[in-house]
């Protein structure tokens, strides 16, 4: 992980490696850490649901990269772009498993 730039342009080169997550199908590339509250990562998932009902403190901003990717409210190809609101309840999953782009920022923060 990278910790955000003070000053000018901070570049990560993404990496070949994925790591896993705690849940089974599910590996990321975290690029920025979150000390100041900010995370973005590289989601590889693979087919099946694999999140449970949950929420998140901050704005998550998701982009599908390639693949699909679903939740309770519809499914998404490549290209689309999702936006939920602090503590939104999703849960989330993938029917022929796909990579996405997500970040996390405080809700106090500017939003792109």
């Amino acid at each position: 992980m990278t910790a955000l730039p003070e000053e000018g342009t901070q570049v990560v080169r993404a990496r070949a490696d994925w790591t896993a997550d705690t849940l089974p199908g599910v590996f990321t590339q975290s690029f920025i850490d979150d000390s100041r509250g900010y995370r973005t990562l590289l989601m590889k998932v693979e087919p099946g649901p694999f999140g449970a009902l949950h929420a998140h403190d901050e704005i998550e901003q998701i982009f599908v990269l390639e693949g699909d990717f679903f939740d309770d409210e519809g499914s998404y190809g490549p290209g689309d772009f999702i936006v939920r609101a602090p503590g939104a309840l999703h849960r989330t999953g993938s029917t022929n498993g796909g990579t996405m782009l997500l970040v996390y920022s405080p809700p106090e923060a500017p939003r792109v």
